[in-house]
């Protein structure tokens, strides 16, 4: 995989670029009235739901956390408490997770974040060569390997997916 000269970077390129991992990046046009962001980028990209991932922030007993998930289910909120050793996680309310991470719903990227939070990677994504997850910005969507996403973001690998 190579690095696809798109309509400028986004902290999320800068980070993989900056690790020396391969990306590909593939942009689309992303409708304005669209709200199931991942299911749109799975059908605009011609790719099966279980390979396009979201990132959604959790508050884990206090803490906020990352929860990479495929865009077909949903975050076990019990499930990532449990892999980052908590007891309580509920979803984190959205303006926080746009100030936090510097991407606005919809584009939040596990990479490149404005601070690190600890991250959780679905196991499902390892039964993929590659996987999309967001570039850091809506129309946008980065493909890699699973195993590299996971060194890139610090994440741990477990079944977080329901």
């Amino acid at each position: 995989m190579g690095k696809k000269a798109g309509s400028g970077s986004t902290p999320a390129i800068a980070a993989l670029t900056q690790l020396g991992i391969a990306f590909t990046a593939h942009s689309y046009t992303h409708d304005a009235a669209a709200t199931d962001f991942g299911g749109e980028a799975a059908a605009a990209l011609g790719v099966a739901e279980e390979r396009v991932f979201k990132t959604l922030l959790a508050d884990v007993d206090g803490t906020l956390a990352v929860g990479i998930v495929p865009v077909s289910g949903m975050l076990g909120l019990k499930a990532l408490a449990a892999a980052l050793g908590g007891k309580r996680a509920a979803m984190a309310d959205p303006a926080l997770a746009e100030r936090r991470t510097g991407y606005v719903v919809g584009g939040i990227s596990p990479l490149g974040q404005r601070s690190r939070l600890r991250t959780v990677l679905d196991a499902s994504a390892l039964a993929h060569g590659t996987v999309f997850v967001s570039g850091g910005r809506r129309g946008l969507s980065l493909e890699l390997a699973p195993a590299e996403l996971a060194a890139a973001t610090g994440a741990t690998i477990a079944e977080i997916g329901r």
